[in-house]
């Protein structure tokens, strides 16, 4: 982020935004703080059971799954994705690990405070759970071609 950059700017760059009205993209940001994670740094781990949604602006975060004896990174996020979508979802606990592969920067916002801002305005609660659900739907959906990678004997055959 410059040093000029509003968190309004950083957030209205970002892709998770782009159908939101001026007026949702300016509450979203009222809630924002920058943070930073250091590259390795465990932003939260499996079955932590605190809430918090992230808007990636820079680096690359791993979503990994502890196995017996091994660590399965189940997906990568970029720039421009979000990270834990549950935390609009209260005490859901986390499904996977976060890492960061490298230094990430990114705009939090606390979940409570999400759905407390869903609740006084419900235009913004409908716009912000539509494109979550859009989000959702691409993780499964990325996610299940992974899987089908990884235990599909003809995939492997074919290189895919």
């Amino acid at each position: 982020m410059g040093m000029d950059d509003t968190l309004l700017q950083v957030l209205k760059r970002h892709p998770f935004v782009g159908g939101f009205s001026p007026e949702h993209k300016a509450r979203l940001a009222e809630m924002a703080r920058q943070v930073q994670f250091a590259e390795g740094q465990v932003i939260f781990a499996e079955g932590d059971d605190f809430s918090v949604f992230y808007l990636l602006g820079e680096g690359m975060v791993a979503l990994e799954l502890q196995m017996p004896g091994q660590l399965l990174r189940i997906q990568t996020l970029f720039a421009g994705d979000e990270l834990d979508w549950s935390a609009v979802l209260p005490h859901a606990g986390k499904h996977f690990q976060a890492r960061a592969l490298s230094p990430v920067t990114a705009l939090a916002f606390e979940g409570e405070q999400l759905l407390a801002s869903f609740q006084a305005d419900t235009a913004f609660g409908l716009a912000f759970m539509q494109r979550l659900m859009v989000v959702v739907s691409e993780r499964l959906r990325a996610t299940r071609v992974q899987l089908l990678d990884m235990v599909s004997p003809e995939a492997r055959r074919a290189g895919t």
